[in-house]
């Protein structure tokens, strides 16, 4: 479809403009033409919205060289589409200089060589454009009922990339995250891939435009034209924005059919976190779905919710669960997703170097919990997990299995946990691997129920500032600025300190098993601990 234009060249060829001369510019005739305007006064930047072709008789600036160049400069610097002067007793001619300013900048100026009737110009060229307007609106509906047929109708997004194409005329980008540049047509004789780059030229921009696709906040794909010849125009952006929303809705469609469809392999997914896959058939399902034929390492996320999933509609679930898959593909993942009865599962297949995953997993996460869904609050709370990474992807039953002891660890910490990453809470993974097959509360008292009972008996201090004291490696003045009290108050609690708990306490076998047993205590009883140390008598009823 042509798109409707009218520049300085063809406004040249329409009435009243018989007798004129074109006396600069002559490479700036093609600039597009959206309005007329008839201008008097000096001063007029603040008067124009760019595009417009000024008519005056020069009475503003009458012989006056810097206030005629001043105004043309103003002009240029609106992006004013051309000057046309009527050569009389106000401008009997054009110095030199403002030619040589508007041939600098490609900007027309045209002289009428004889008197003219300013207002039929306008009332001609004015109806002209809206006429131009009406043809746009009719094309835009036009183009979107085509868009409407095609998104019943076709099997694959291609066809609207070639419908955007024959109606606009120009080049056909297109890049869904993750994958490769679509190109259509794929063989253009005009088109290089170099003009995808727009730097910060003007011109540049004017000939590439770019419309992003979006899904729950988050950009999934990108949509562009590239014009080979003319500038991109008013018309060229509105079936851009009309096209992608179109597209937006048939990705959105197709993924919900897919996540459907992933439901229904629910089971073979559990198969594959209990290790019961060899690699051949990770591989062959991993094909499949159009992942990488050689992944480069994965990993488990767990996202268990701390309420009923029941409160959750299908469509909630379905919703988030392409909601993480959006943003983790944008970082290099494909995601696999396993329902359970309280928590989903994600198996994280990493596409991008292994070094890096952790940081990209971070930023991921990131920007799930600051998503407009997780922020209106759609889903109950939950805590995540992320377990170790495994190179080998038919082992993710490893990984697995430490993401559900990181989320058992947070459970223990509360809000005390410093990562939901397993492989960053060292010391913690030893406590409850002791916990799990020991009687850990009899050892952590061993150790430290002469200070509990300290506390509980005089209401003291004595476990924050042990615990302080060996942060500060046994220095006294870090420690008693780190608890706000004064050195003698310290010296009398570390001699306490070393009654009960021997003056050997800071030897470093004996110390390192302390600050073990800290930890320890933390882990049986962080939830108490948020309001200081608890009772004694409670720690004995774990």
């Amino acid at each position: 479809m042509k798109t409707p234009t009218l520049t300085v060249s063809d406004i040249l060829k329409r009435k009243h403009f018989e007798h004129v001369e074109v006396v600069a510019g002559h490479n700036g005739l093609n600039r597009t033409v959206k309005w007329v305007h008839v201008v008097e006064v000096a001063k007029i930047h603040h008067l124009l919205n760019g595009k417009e072709l000024i008519l005056s008789t020069g009475v503003g600036w009458k012989e006056n060289k810097e206030l005629f160049r001043s105004f043309v400069e103003q002009l240029i610097n609106c992006d004013a589409s051309g000057l046309c002067i009527e050569i009389g007793m106000h401008t009997p001619s054009v110095p030199q200089e403002v030619i040589d300013l508007a041939n600098a900048h490609h900007f027309p100026i045209i002289l009428f060589l004889k008197e003219v009737p300013f207002v039929e110009i306008t009332q001609d060229i004015h109806t002209y454009l809206i006429n131009q307007h009406y043809e746009i609106i009719s094309g835009l509906e036009s183009y979107s009922q085509q868009l409407n047929k095609k998104l019943l109708s076709m099997d694959h997004y291609s066809e609207i990339l070639k419908l955007l194409h024959h109606y606009s005329g120009h080049q056909v980008v297109f890049k869904i995250n993750g994958r490769e540049v679509e190109i259509f047509p794929k063989y253009s004789k005009t088109f290089k891939e170099e003009q995808l780059i727009v730097d910060d030229n003007a011109a540049s921009k004017k000939r590439v435009a770019t419309q992003p696709i979006q899904f729950l906040g988050n950009e999934y794909a990108e949509l562009s034209i590239v014009s080979t010849g003319k500038e991109i125009s008013e018309f060229d952006l509105l079936i851009l924005d009309r096209t992608a929303t179109a597209l937006a809705q048939h990705l959105l469609r197709d993924l919900y059919v897919d996540e459907k469809k992933r439901v229904e392999e629910n089971e073979w997914l559990k198969s594959w976190l209990e290790g019961e896959h060899p690699i051949e058939n990770v591989f062959s399902y991993l094909a499949e779905y159009g992942a990488e034929p050689n992944p480069k390492g994965g990993t488990v996320l767990v996202v268990r919710f701390k309420s009923s999933m029941k409160q959750c509609s299908n469509l909630d679930m379905i919703y988030f669960k392409m909601l993480c898959r959006t943003i983790f593909e944008q970082q290099g993942f494909s995601t696999f997703p396993v329902d359970f009865h309280s928590s989903i599962v994600f198996i994280m297949i990493n596409n991008r170097e292994m070094k890096t995953w952790k940081s990209r997993m971070k930023i991921g996460l990131n920007s799930l919990l600051e998503s407009d869904y997780i922020q209106k609050k759609k889903l109950p709370q939950f805590v995540v997990g992320v377990g170790k990474f495994i190179e080998n992807v038919s082992h993710m039953d490893k990984s697995y299995r430490t993401a559900l002891e990181t989320i058992k660890i947070q459970h223990h910490l509360g809000g005390r946990a410093n990562s939901c990453f397993y492989e960053d809470l060292h010391i913690y993974r030893i406590i409850s691997l002791i916990h799990k097959y020991n009687d850990l509360y009899e050892v952590v008292m061993e150790y430290l129920e002469p200070v509990l009972q300290y506390d509980e008996k005089y209401n003291g201090n004595l476990l924050e500032t042990l615990k302080v004291y060996l942060a500060c490696n046994g220095s006294k003045k870090e420690t008693a600025q780190r608890l706000f009290v004064v050195r003698q108050t310290l010296y009398h609690r570390i001699q306490k300190l070393e009654s009960l708990l021997g003056e050997d306490f800071m030897n470093p076998e004996k110390r390192l098993a302390i600050e073990f047993m800290i930890k320890a205590y933390e882990y049986l009883h962080s939830q108490s601990m948020e309001n200081k140390y608890v009772q004694h008598d409670r720690l004995r009823r774990l």
